[in-house]
């Protein structure tokens, strides 16, 4: 008998709502420290880190989405992701769980335009609505 393995996601909030990356593209999840701001930058990249010696460019999903910046809180993490073999930090309000969808369905494509042109599909997991982040449609656009 054949094992089924499913795909798993890090499931994260961002002003309530949720949200996943596939936990393959991500490299670590990490602790809000100070950010560098970038003068003349775009407004959703937030400034770069340095990450144990690495400058890492940090984007804020939140901006990126037209959603309100807030004060980050003890629950904001960075989640540092491998985009075309560079590192890259992503702003969340909270990561949430590791999760296993039951079934994902095709996002609709009526709001398939701008930032969330990203989100490539909607996952269910216990009974949740989860937007599926594809990275490289994410990054691209950045």
């Amino acid at each position: 008998m054949q094992a089924v393995l499913k795909e798993q996601y890090v499931q994260f909030s961002i002003h309530e709502e949720n949200y996943s990356i596939r936990i393959s593209g991500i490299h670590e999840i990490i602790r809000m420290q100070t950010i560098t701001s970038i003068p003349n930058s775009p407004g959703y990249l937030k400034g770069v880190i340095n990450l144990r010696g690495a400058i890492i460019p940090v984007i804020s999903l939140r901006s990126l989405f037209l959603m309100e910046e807030v004060e980050p809180t003890k629950a904001s993490r960075i989640i540092v992701v491998n985009y075309r073999d560079k590192p890259m930090g992503i702003v969340v309000d909270k990561v949430d769980k590791v999760v296993v969808f039951s079934k994902i369905h095709e996002a609709p494509s009526q709001y398939g335009s701008g930032s969330m042109a990203c989100i490539s599909g909607i996952g269910i997991a216990a009974g949740e609505l989860v937007g599926i982040i594809d990275l490289d449609k994410m990054l691209l656009e950045t």
